[in-house]
């Protein structure tokens, strides 16, 4: 046994004990069977390495090498002081962080996108006849149409109003099939020079079908007629068509006033009048009135209204309404006033609303920090109606059991120890 150990280097069995872990207990292995084994392990190694080295490719599959999956890592293997792997470093795998910014980015621009790009673009132009008072509007043609229908193309026709009259409307013809309408057609809008500043061209795009709704492909709009000249002298205008999947519809104005005595407690609000309301019955009419709801804390304490004006879009009420409040619950306090259409059969319609109160926004805030600054004296302004985003139903639901004089609450005082 000693002849054998000296026949073979104890080099080789360093190789060999580490490849095959030998009990301390069990016999010596013979040497021919541990040749044996050492010329078969070369051989899989060999096969192994042959198997895992990538081919050479041209530059056209370099970018399809990102899409392989990760090579075996053969240095992971221990074969000895005898074998040694060249290891060559490798991007295959790896994950690329840039790659995946890019992709985000190009999400959060197509998702942004959607509600401020543009349909395509149209061509219009302005004059004003001064001996018929009025505003000629030729629609001449509109470029680069979205695709509407299944066929790849549209049916485009415009509608043209002069706002915020929605009654005058006009529409041009239809053009079958076409991504690039030539329109070129002329309309009359009877409006006298000093009203132009405050008057709104309004231009709504629709893809016309024939068995179903039509779709809107975009809008736009002009707020200023005056925008690049006099118009004295016909004006070219070129726009882009802003997307939309409705037509923006202005519901119209309120003008009222608001007083407040702080020695009494009382809080007057004056409707004085409405303008330019929203049409809501089919004979291009509504018949308005005026809802005021007192909240306090969330819950609403006290509604009152003006009488209802028959067949108009602009009612005159000049009808006060009062409500007592403590000077101390004035910053808990806020008024919820609507526009509504009186309908003899049905359900009324809310035509628009308007808040006031520390807690509003915009205008509803200002006029009533307004109010408070100047006790006792009436300060009016116009309010523009909203859409109203809580129903009837909703504001049932929150009602709290009416004050029969519709005065707020005075904060309770603190309770005795």
């Amino acid at each position: 046994m000693a002849t054998e150990k000296e026949k073979y280097p104890l080099a080789s069995m360093g190789f060999l004990e580490a490849a095959v872990k030998i009990s301390q207990t069990s016999p010596d292995i013979p040497a021919e069977v541990q040749l044996s084994m050492r010329e078969h392990f070369l051989r899989r190694t060999q096969r192994m390495q042959r198997q895992t080295t990538e081919p050479a490719s041209s530059t056209r599959h370099s970018s399809f090498k990102r899409h392989l999956p990760r090579q075996m890592q053969v240095s992971s293997l221990d074969l000895g002081d005898d074998y040694y792997v060249d290891e060559q470093p490798t991007s295959i795998g790896r994950i690329n962080p840039e790659l995946y910014k890019q992709m985000g980015t190009k999400k959060e621009d197509t998702s942004n996108g959607e509600s401020g790009k543009n349909c395509g673009k149209i061509n219009f132009s302005l004059r004003y006849d001064y001996e018929n008072e009025m505003l000629l509007v030729n629609i001449l043609k509109a470029f680069d149409l979205p695709v509407k229908d299944l066929c790849g193309s549209s049916d485009p026709y415009v509608k043209i109003y002069l706002l915020p009259d929605r009654k005058q409307k006009f529409q041009t013809r239809v053009h079958r099939k076409t991504l690039n309408p030539t329109f070129d057609e002329s309309f009359q809008f009877p409006v006298p020079y000093d009203e132009l500043p405050a008057r709104k061209l309004h231009l709504s795009v629709f893809d016309f079908d024939r068995f179903s709704r039509h779709d809107m492909i975009g809008e736009v709009i002009l707020d200023n007629l005056f925008e690049v000249s006099d118009l004295s002298r016909e004006t070219s205008i070129w726009k882009d068509i802003q997307y939309a999947t409705s037509e923006s519809v202005d519901l119209g104005e309120i003008m009222f006033s608001l007083c407040y005595l702080p020695t009494a407690g009382r809080l007057t609000l004056t409707v004085i009048k409405c303008r330019n309301l929203k049409a809501m019955d089919i004979t291009g009419y509504s018949d308005p009135y005026v809802k005021v709801s007192l909240i306090c804390d969330g819950r609403r304490l006290k509604k009152k209204k003006t009488t209802t004006k028959k067949n108009t879009l602009n009612p005159t009420y000049n009808e006060a309404i009062i409500f007592d409040i403590p000077p101390e619950s004035m910053d808990q306090v806020s008024l919820h006033i609507s526009v509504m259409d009186y309908d003899l059969v049905g359900h009324n319609e809310i035509i628009g609303v308007c808040r006031l109160g520390c807690g509003a926004e915009g205008l509803g805030r200002d006029h009533w920090n307004e109010m408070l600054a100047y006790p006792r004296k009436p300060i009016a302004h116009w309010h523009p109606l909203l859409e109203s985003k809580k129903s009837e139903k909703e504001w049932k639901t929150r009602t709290a059991s009416f004050d029969s004089q519709g005065s707020c609450p005075s904060p309770k005082p603190p309770a005795s120890p």
